[in-house]
């Protein structure tokens, strides 16, 4: 497994993720958001994000971790897993105001340089608009393309994400060794 793709709902985890599954697979990682903005919140352009993110996908190993749904498909297309958090609104919720107080005037790894923490009304909303505003579905929609063509794994809990890394661990312990 060379390449794996992470995507949910904002506030799932998804960096966290990717970066526990670089450490245990050794496999560079890779932050939509990091093609999202520009330094100073500013929103790259659409065209340039999509260009950014396809490029990166052509790398011979990642994790990848984010949305970007105009481009789940060429990053499916060459991933060997797809790794879905589809978590509950108050799970995820509490995951963004918690990064928010945690980070808050920082600029995390995963975000572009200059982009300290915030909070942000309007964020909010879109976040707890997830399963409404079609990204959830996307997300579905991509699975179900995918089922029988790459490994899948559609994590609904904290607890199922533990189990899936447990589960990795192992496996890299008892393979790649």
């Amino acid at each position: 497994m060379q390449r794996i793709m992470v995507i949910g709902g904002s506030g799932s985890g998804k960096s966290t993720l990717a970066r526990k599954i670089g450490a245990i697979t050794g496999l560079p990682v890779i932050h939509v958001d990091r093609m999202y903005w520009k330094a100073g919140w500013v929103l790259r352009d659409a065209a340039e994000t999509r260009s950014l993110v396809i490029a990166a996908a052509q790398r011979g190993e990642w994790v990848f971790d984010g949305n970007n749904s105009s481009t789940f498909h060429q990053r499916a297309d060459r991933a060997h897993a797809i790794v879905f958090l589809n978590l509950p609104t108050w799970l995820r919720s509490f995951g963004i105001v918690w990064l928010t107080v945690a980070s808050y005037g920082l600029s995390r790894p995963d975000m572009a340089e200059d982009c300290p923490e915030r909070f942000d009304y309007g964020f909010m909303k879109w976040v707890l608009g997830y399963r409404k505003n079609g990204g959830r579905t996307r997300a579905l929609e991509l699975l179900d393309t995918y089922a029988f063509k790459r490994d899948i794994f559609h994590l609904r809990s904290r607890r199922e994400v533990n189990a899936f890394l447990g589960v990795l661990q192992d496996r890299f312990q008892r393979d790649y060794a």
